[in-house]
């Protein structure tokens, strides 16, 4: 009896303390949680704080909208379904709103020509032209018919348009049947069956684009050649089209000049128009018949974004005389409704945050908006203003808990250039942090490097300024929404300039005395987290770092690298020249030996941009020589993760990374990161 009292006691005891620790670990409000008097928040230290919303709520919502595209009577859109794995399906939206799925998510429509792929379908009449995801062939979707497969097997195709009068679609092709290289083209297929498809346009390195005229005599597209990038130099051409097949006289325009040409569209009276950076930046121009380019309206701002995905459409015509288009200026978007003729414009939605797909559908002008708050949806042209029309059921927000971003810029003393970037300050009603407490700050690095940071409102930010957590999203050298000049100035600098400007940023909210200096992280995927390696291995501002899909071995990446990238590198870096030590110079890999700071390292092991080999050697490294350093593998990911389940895996476990590493307890109930080489923490 004795016996079993002592073990009894001895059970009451491991409980006891496991409630301790569990209060601690999970910070459970308990009645000598101390108050604020003044306010009555609970005061607990920065990143510590219960948040509203769970890494579930940032990455369960199902808003992702891909494409629109018009048909009678409406408009069909895709979205993405969380609940299927981020899978794609295909919904018809009436002008009433009511909204039905055409395409179930199961089906998943996603391109990859050009490996990141875009416009993957089409409408003509009730009947929808979709790519599979998993054979990337394109299949006619028609009511009460089974799906029936027009392309052949190991091709891709996207940014496919409709040639009624030829009864054909035209898409651009990318073949991948021969060993080597994938082929571009353009072609037209066939409506109702499987069929090889006549090559209209083949020669050139890469396609997007085609684009036929109201009348159906003409076509036009863009094409451009390696090393170049679609935003660095690309061509516009037309040829006139036979209804009997095939094109006749193909010829280039405006070969004088030389920028990016994107986004052809044909007025309703037949004249076309493109976006082109030849002032420096993204402005619209009118193709006379003599094939000149006169401006619609000049000014210092973006009517495109970077087509690292097909099908980009930033404007869209109301009538003859007037389109609607989206531009982007100093870091905010908005619509404006263009006089073609007159060359004058007015302001019609300032409010948003991030606008795209941009389209005429069957009564007015419909795009797809975002704003600095949740919302979110399809809104249509009203006047001079607009309405909502479909935003899909997400849990909403409470707007307390909201940090509202302080854009920021200031000039390079490195560079002489402009930094811009966005601050967002931690954001709780229910907490404040003791007085002699400043944020832990996290760096956020887009990708690209040819993307930007904008306004839009993202979750992920929130998870982290709910928490106690400040966050400065910075558009360093490189990124885009500031002209050419701009976009370009990163050019032979990759790995140098855009850390440059990171740690400028840093240091520019540190001296505001905005955050703690002690507790600044940088976190990047893919090329942001080269830019995160480098920051981290040639420089010493970063008390941690966080790596999604990070690259680290250059000569890897140029010997390994699909086809659309392939000279990027030669633009960013430099030419890979025999013997020469640039890019190892440049390779983080292979200059470990002073990075010193925690390092956590998310991986997918199917990458076949970024190997999981290279994220393995940089974790096997740092852990031999005691550097704390965590590496998380999901076997289910290629590049990138992009499966919700595991996106929240990961953001879960960044958490504990920062938590441990920055000395404060989570809130949230978490399966504790192992960081190998903790003890070096300190804590």
């Amino acid at each position: 009896m004795a016996r079993r009292f002592k073990n009894l006691t001895l059970v009451l005891i491991m409980v006891a303390v496991a409630a301790v620790l569990s209060m601690r670990l999970f910070q459970v409000e308990s009645p000598e949680q101390p108050r604020d008097k003044r306010s009555g928040r609970l005061i607990a230290d920065y990143g510590s704080w219960h948040s509203v919303l769970s890494a579930k709520q940032v990455y369960a919502p199902s808003d992702s909208f891909g494409v629109l595209r018009p048909m009678e009577g409406g408009l069909y859109f895709t979205q993405a379904d969380a609940g299927r794995g981020g899978k794609v399906g295909v919904n018809k939206l009436t002008p009433k709103g009511e909204v039905a799925s055409i395409i179930d998510p199961e089906f998943d429509v996603k391109s990859r020509v050009h490996e990141y792929g875009g416009a993957p379908v089409l409408a003509i009449g009730n009947s929808l032209f979709a790519v599979k995801s998993d054979d990337q062939r394109l299949y006619r979707i028609a009511p009460n018919q089974a799906p029936v497969a027009l392309t052949p097997a190991d091709t891709r195709h996207a940014d496919c348009v409709s040639y009624p009068k030829g009864s054909r679609i035209i898409c651009v092709r990318e073949d991948h049947r021969l060993a080597g290289e994938p082929t571009a083209s353009i072609v037209a297929l066939n409506l109702n069956f499987e069929n090889e498809g006549e090559t209209l346009v083949s020669g050139s390195d890469f396609y997007a684009a085609p684009r036929v005229s109201p009348d159906n005599r003409q076509l036009a597209w863009i094409s451009w050649q390696q090393p170049n990038m679609p935003w660095d130099n690309t061509e516009l051409w037309v040829a006139d089209l036979d209804p009997k097949g095939g094109i006749n006289n193909p010829r280039r325009l405006l070969a004088n000049l030389k920028g990016a040409i994107t986004q052809p569209l044909y007025s309703p009276g037949g004249e076309l128009y493109v976006v082109a950076d030849f002032n420096n930046w993204w402005n619209l121009y009118r193709i006379t018949p003599e094939g000149d380019a006169l401006p619609v309206l000049e000014l210092a701002g973006e009517f495109a974004r970077p087509d690292w995905l097909l099908g980009n459409h930033s404007y869209a015509f109301e009538s003859e005389e007037q389109l609607i288009a989206s531009v982007q200026t100093e870091g905010r978007t908005y619509l404006l409704r263009l006089h073609t003729q007159l060359g004058i414009s007015e302001s019609i939605a300032a409010e948003f945050a991030e606008i795209k797909q941009v389209v005429k559908g069957p009564d007015g002008v419909y795009f797809i908006g975002s704003k600095v708050t949740p919302e979110k949806g399809i809104y249509r042209i009203r006047g001079r203003g607009v309405e909502w029309v479909y935003a899909p059921r997400v849990t909403p927000l409470d707007p307390r808990y909201i940090s509202r971003a302080e854009p920021i810029q200031f000039t390079s003393d490195i560079s002489g250039l402009p930094v811009y970037g966005y601050f967002y300050g931690p954001m709780n009603p229910d907490y404040i942090a003791p007085d002699d407490q400043r944020p832990p700050l996290i760096v956020m690095l887009h990708g690209g490097p040819t993307w930007r940071a904008s306004l839009n409102f993202r979750r992920d930010i929130q998870f982290w300024t709910s928490r106690g957590f400040a966050v400065l999203d910075v558009n360093y050298r490189g990124s885009s929404g500031f002209g050419r000049d701009y976009r370009q100035s990163l050019y032979g600098l990759w790995g140098r300039a855009e850390v440059e400007d990171a740690i400028e940023a840093a240091d520019y909210v540190m001296d505001k005395g905005w955050v703690d200096a002690d507790k600044v992280a940088i976190r990047g995927m893919s090329a942001g987290g080269f830019s995160v390696l480098s920051a981290m291995a040639f420089y010493h501002t970063f008390k941690a770092g966080v790596v999604y899909s990070g690259i680290s071995d250059l000569e890897a990446l140029d010997r390994e690298t699909h086809k659309f990238e392939q000279g990027y590198l030669h633009h960013l870096v430099g030419e890979l020249k025999p013997n020469s030590p640039l890019y190892r110079q440049r390779s983080p890999l292979y200059h470990l030996d002073d990075l010193k700071a925690p390092l956590l390292l998310v991986q997918g092991a199917k990458d076949p941009i970024v190997p999981a080999r290279q994220s393995e050697a940089i974790y096997a490294a740092l852990k031999r020589r005691g550097v704390p350093v965590a590496y998380l593998q999901f076997d289910d990911e290629g590049h990138g993760v992009k499966k919700p389940l595991n996106r929240i895996a990961a953001l879960n476990a960044e958490l504990s990374f920062y938590g441990q590493v920055f000395g404060f307890t989570p809130a949230d109930k978490l399966s504790p990161l192992t960081i190998d080489n903790a003890l070096a923490l300190g804590h």
